[in-house]
């Protein structure tokens, strides 16, 4: 059937979707085993630049094809899919290499390094008639969809601000500053609850064990309904937390990532003003609930349902354009934090600042 990407693109048998994935450092194993383990695809080949890495691969799957050259799995007819798990730096040239070639991508986060990059990934599996998926793994967490549904119910009323803290030491990156390493997960979720782009972005953060590429951020967005969210990221933490809270006219919600239960819990508390006495003040202190979700694994949700996605021509929650979105959140924090954290429009007319 035709996907709204352009093109009828599914393919129209029963066979497993083929998949190879480009890329096996640090995220490309969890790829694929999940790939491995979902119905429906079958890993067929995996490249990557390191011999290492690629004995690694054969040892725990023996039948997957390795190879040192990415060529040879885009030039190979049978393969349907790619997944693309490789530094931010190669998306553009690796993504437009794989349209031209006629495969599925789905491309680990965030999508650029630019919004111009991104535009032109999109321009391009809109050419090729061909899905194109952004790995924001955490739209796929259970609990971040029962956070979803609920602000959706309306049951936490009008939502007045999102603080999120996503901290921990390390793991430093070389090539690119903490904002770009954690904030898309931040900024992925925080989009995907809300629904809707922010109207200007605010950035500051330090530079502490290496020059000129900030360990910890504070990033706030402000959108058109009123909303704020803000976002504490940093590599140079005592512990692990992740956490975000949602603070809405009528109740609140927690989500943490961390702990193994309960991981949703909704507050049925707030705050009202008592008219017509501008100082009185009446709170609400009720039940505290933890709705029921799903255990599953977010990165299997995700797989699941990039197959979806290329089988039927549905457009993946984290599409190119919801992709691009997050680019160019990123690209407005980059422009503030190098204007000395002054609030800056999310849409800007100057050249944007890249990651790198």
């Amino acid at each position: 059937m035709p996907n709204e990407l352009g093109g009828s693109s599914a393919p129209t048998d029963l066979r497993p979707l083929r998949v190879a994935v480009i890329g096996a450092g640090y995220w490309g194993p969890n790829l694929i085993r999940n790939f491995s383990e979902a119905p429906g695809a079958e890993p067929v080949a995996v490249a990557d630049l390191s011999d290492d890495r690629l004995r690694g691969v054969r040892k725990r799957y023996p039948s997957i094809r390795t190879t040192t050259d990415h060529r040879e799995i885009l030039g190979d007819p049978t393969i349907d899919a790619v997944v693309i798990a490789t530094p931010i730096s190669t998306h553009r040239p690796l993504v437009l290499e794989a349209f031209a070639a006629g495969k599925h991508v789905l491309v680990e986060k965030p999508l650029a390094g630019s919004s111009a990059d991104g535009e032109a990934m999109v321009r391009a599996s809109e050419r090729a008639g061909k899905t194109l998926m952004v790995g924001h793994t955490f739209v796929y967490n259970p609990a971040v969809t029962a956070i979803r549904k609920i602000i959706e119910r309306g049951d936490l009323g009008r939502i007045h601000y999102i603080d999120s803290q996503r901290v921990n030491l390390g793991l430093h990156q070389f090539d690119l500053n903490v904002l770009w390493d954690l904030g898309p997960h931040d900024v992925s979720i925080t989009l995907y609850w809300l629904g809707e782009e922010p109207s200007w972005v605010q950035c500051t953060g330090g530079s502490f064990i290496q020059k000129d590429i900030e360990d910890v951020v504070w990033l706030t967005m402000g959108f058109p309904s009123g909303a704020v969210a803000h976002a504490h990221l940093s590599w140079l933490a005592p512990g692990k937390v992740r956490t975000m809270t949602v603070i809405g006219s009528q109740k609140m919600a927690v989500y943490d990532d961390v702990t193994s239960v309960e991981k949703v819990k909704v507050f049925d508390q707030g705050v009202e003003r008592l008219e017509p006495d501008e100082l009185r003040r009446a709170y609400r202190a009720g039940d505290i609930l933890s709705p029921r979700v799903s255990v599953t694994e977010a990165l299997q949700v995700e797989a699941q349902h990039f197959i979806e996605c290329v089988r039927t021509g549905k457009t993946p929650i984290s599409d190119g354009q919801a992709g691009l979105r997050v680019v160019r959140v990123l690209e407005a924090g980059m422009r503030s934090l190098r204007g000395g954290g002054a609030r800056v429009p999310y849409q800007a007319e100057p050249e944007a600042v890249a990651a790198t």
